[in-house]
């Protein structure tokens, strides 16, 4: 890096140069700009000022829009384009096309047109389109396009900023929306069922993955317990989670269960999907107002839990059927279950059982998970707490986070607290 003292008023080669180190007295921090200029004797002129600026600065030079576009990267902080050699052409035309590649750059304008009428109209055409300043050759030194600089790189940061802010607002108001879906209030009367559930999408920052459940008690006691899981972990899954579990809600109420259910909602799943190859899985537990027998149906998905006094079993998986959308016209059988007096259930999706077990292809699976929720009821843990720590456990033993989504649902009745 050298410091810039005067330079050499022989013509410029055309054509696009890299990166060069221009030293000012007085430096701040360095600044990455792109020189966009056909003239030779005007890029000369721009060094000059930038020499003179007090600003440090790592200039490059392009003598056209191909040029520029690679040269440009992400350090490039600003551009500064030429529109006076535009000939016939608009030059805002031009402008336009360098505010379509400059990304995060701020733009401005630096131009040399005699007529004073002209460079004013131009001037607001060319804020109004997107620059963030313009500036007349003839009225500007150092000092002054330093400021400029500096201004337009500041403006550039505080509109990333301020639209940052308002797809996150934009964003958190739809995942709100579809968190109030996805994730209903359960609708329960008996105070002798206790009721916890644990909900994590598997990417990064979502709020909301495919996953979705529901319990509905309704008029008579029986109570209706669902979960399911759309495959696939993006915002179209999330949403068809929502409309099958509304649609599930709405059936339930209106007294559809069983088989008749599933068919129903393996219609609205046909028609709602974004493709063919979408499906879902489901279990449904349908438990009788005596709340001491059950009806399980499965599509596809991993049977639930029974927690019994110190017993902990996996209910059969022999009576299934395939999970929604894959088979016109498919069958789900039903099983009868014996709950007892005092009892658990737990639902979950897959992404609980399909974790790592060591640094091996081994998959924890249903009878690991027994074994976890064996271990964690022996040291006295229950509901939420129980969701929790088979949730750490399965974690620690894949030895980072879960990747795929996460729902589990505990139905838990306690017969003294029963109205």
């Amino acid at each position: 890096m050298s410091t810039v003292s005067h330079h050499s008023h022989s013509p410029l080669p055309h054509g696009p140069r890299p990166h060069s180190n221009l030293v000012a007295h007085g430096g701040e921090d360095r600044v990455d700009l792109l020189l966009i200029d056909d003239d030779p004797s005007d890029v000369f002129l721009v060094e000059e000022m930038l020499a003179e600026s007090g600003l440090e600065i790592g200039l490059a030079v392009a003598d056209g829009l191909p040029a520029a576009r690679r040269l440009l990267n992400r350090r490039t902080q600003c551009i500064i384009v030429d529109l006076s050699a535009s000939g016939d052409r608009d030059p805002v035309e031009g402008l336009r096309e360098v505010l379509a590649i400059s990304g995060h750059a701020a733009v401005i304008v630096l131009t040399g047109f005699d007529d004073a009428r002209l460079d004013a109209r131009l001037g607001v055409r060319a804020v109004a389109a997107g620059a963030a300043d313009y500036l007349v050759k003839q009225e500007v030194d150092g000092p002054l396009l330093a400021r400029a600089i500096r201004y337009a790189i500041e403006r550039k940061r505080a509109e990333e900023t301020e639209r940052r802010l308002v797809e996150a607002r934009i964003l958190g108001r739809e995942n709100a929306r579809l968190e109030r879906g996805l994730l209903p209030v359960p609708l329960i009367d008996d105070p002798g069922l206790r009721h916890h559930t644990r909900y994590r999408p598997g990417r990064r920052r979502a709020l909301l993955g495919g996953d979705f459940y529901d319990t509905v008690q309704t008029e008579g006691g029986a109570v209706h317990l669902m979960i399911g899981d759309v495959c696939g972990h993006g915002p179209d899954e999330a949403a068809l989670g929502v409309q099958l579990r509304m649609a599930w809600r709405t059936l339930v109420l209106a007294g559809h269960t069983g088989e008749q259910l599933f068919g129903t909602l393996d219609t609205v799943l046909g028609h709602e999907r974004r493709s063919e190859e979408i499906f879902t899985t489901l279990c449904m537990m349908t438990i009788a107002p005596s709340l001491r027998t059950a009806r399980m149906h499965l599509a596809g998905h991993p049977a639930p839990l029974l927690f019994r006094e110190s017993e902990v079993v996996a209910l059969p998986e022999y009576a299934h059927g395939p999970a929604l959308g894959l088979v016109q016209g498919a069958e789900w059988p039903t099983t009868e279950i014996d709950l007892g007096e005092s009892w658990s259930l737990m639902l979950y999706t897959d992404g609980l059982i399909e974790g790592r077990v060591g640094e091996g292809p081994a998959r924890l699976g249903t009878d690991g998970l027994v074994a976890l929720a064996r271990e964690a009821r022996g040291r006295g843990a229950a509901g939420r707490g129980l969701i929790d720590a088979l949730v750490a456990e399965v974690e620690e033993l894949n030895g980072d986070a879960l990747t795929d989504d996460l729902a589990v649902l505990l139905l838990s009745r306690d017969p003294a607290r029963s109205s």
